[in-house]
């Protein structure tokens, strides 16, 4: 099957020097084109590799378009037209059973020291819920969907693509533009999205149960207890956390105003900068962890100390995997806690809870309190509309103001009820 020389677009260094490109070893045929295809498919992402949400995000998406275009319409993305667009999104909707995948895998693997393409990777993957697989159900490709965020991401990276391909002059129009009924693929929401998180009374457990944890086996647990701070009361994303392309978090990041305010500098989503506010209990947290390390309270300006170290070894923790799989044994633990103490059907949102749900969590409680525009700036969202997401308070008068309304007018007597 083709799917083992998937894209993967490693990295091979800056395509903009390269002078060849062969899409030949991922195609079933010779494509016209489809050399030059490769090379702007590269060039375009090569200037994301700054960013890695979105550079993984358009990466899946052009490997999906490009196997499309070479090898069920073996053309050229260049040929496309907006009936064709409509096509491979319909396609991304229904794919054939054997594009689908069962388990996120990596795109390639190595054998005997040579890095080569995996071939158990999927451009497609079926998910099913965390409760789902501890349950041990099976997962059927038949299942796969794909969700309205998912078909969203389709339309932005191609749109990006193709106007980027517009820059270069290698096309005149971007098809994708062209498509004027998207409501077809993208239903529009009244609704404000559901803010996933976990109950005030969830997070006194998962905080008191770390606690405890971190006392009884402080070499494992110190840094679970800070991660899980870090987490909640600073909104952090995890990939705010661990080290990348764009900046590898320290002590140092966390740093001391004029006023003696203490703020912590992150490079975030679209590798944008900001400072956070740090409250007093991040601060004393921050403090208790510096502590365990041997360091002093407050860090320095130049404090190259790692900001998550690895457990083994030396330097900041690289992998998003790790984090989950630490705030996944929190959660667990403070289940297990909730259920001994009787508290099953207040605990089931730890089953299927996410490290992203402790963000969504601090923000919903913050949002209570503080100004507005203070809690989008240290969220870091791009607009207030983001951030109104989080406030349910408007939810709840909504429906007390309708939940009385009145179908009937109450009236002392009726006309359809007999007379005394």
């Amino acid at each position: 099957m083709f799917f083992e020389f998937c894209l993967g677009f490693p990295f091979i260094g800056n395509p903009f020097k390269q002078t060849r490109f062969d899409a030949s070893r991922f195609t079933f045929e010779t494509i016209k084109g489809s050399d030059q295809d490769l090379e702007y498919a590269l060039k375009f992402l090569y200037s994301y590799n700054g960013s890695v949400a979105t550079y993984n995000s358009y990466r899946r998406e052009l490997e999906r378009f490009l196997q499309w275009s070479w090898n069920v319409e073996k053309t050229s993305v260049l040929n496309h037209r907006r009936e064709n667009i409509e096509e491979f999104i319909n396609f991304c909707f229904n794919p054939p059973l054997a594009w689908i995948g069962t388990k996120n895998v990596s795109r390639f693997v190595r054998r005997a020291g040579v890095r080569v393409p995996n071939s158990q990777w999927r451009p497609f993957v079926v998910n099913i819920s965390k409760q789902d697989f501890r349950n041990g159900i099976e997962i059927d490709k038949k299942q796969y969907s794909l969700s309205q965020a998912a078909a969203k991401g389709v339309f932005t990276a191609l749109v990006s693509f193709y106007n980027y391909l517009i820059e270069e002059q290698l096309t005149d129009a971007n098809p994708v533009a062209l498509i004027r009924q998207k409501s077809k693929y993208i239903r529009k929401e009244q609704m404000k999205p559901v803010v996933r998180r976990i109950s005030n009374l969830q997070w006194d457990y998962v905080l008191e149960i770390v606690e405890i944890m971190a006392s009884e086996n402080p070499e494992q647990h110190e840094r679970s207890l800070f991660i899980m701070n870090c987490l909640y009361s600073m909104y952090l994303r995890i990939s705010e956390l661990v080290a990348d392309e764009r900046s590898v978090p320290v002590m140092g990041d966390f740093k001391r105003d004029q006023d003696g305010n203490w703020w912590l500098h992150v490079i975030g989503k679209g590798n944008k900068s900001r400072n956070i506010t740090v409250c007093d209990d991040m601060l004393n947290a921050l403090k208790h962890y510096r502590s365990y390390l041997g360091l002093t309270p407050l860090p320095e300006p130049n404090d190259k100390t790692p900001l998550i170290a690895k457990a083994k070894g030396k330097g900041s923790i690289t992998s998003t995997r790790h984090i989950r799989l630490i705030v996944q044994t929190c959660f667990d633990t403070a289940f297990d806690r909730m259920e001994k103490d009787g508290l099953v059907d207040d605990a089931m949102d730890l089953k299927v809870a996410t490290v992203h749900w402790l963000r969504h969590t601090g923000i919903s409680e913050d949002v209570k309190d503080r100004p507005r525009e203070h809690v989008r700036d240290d969220a870091g969202h791009a607009t207030m509309a983001t951030t109104d997401r989080y406030i349910e308070s408007d939810l709840r008068e909504r429906h007390a103001s309708g939940r009385k309304k009145r179908v009937r007018e109450a009236v002392e007597s009726s006309s359809f009820m007999a007379a005394d």
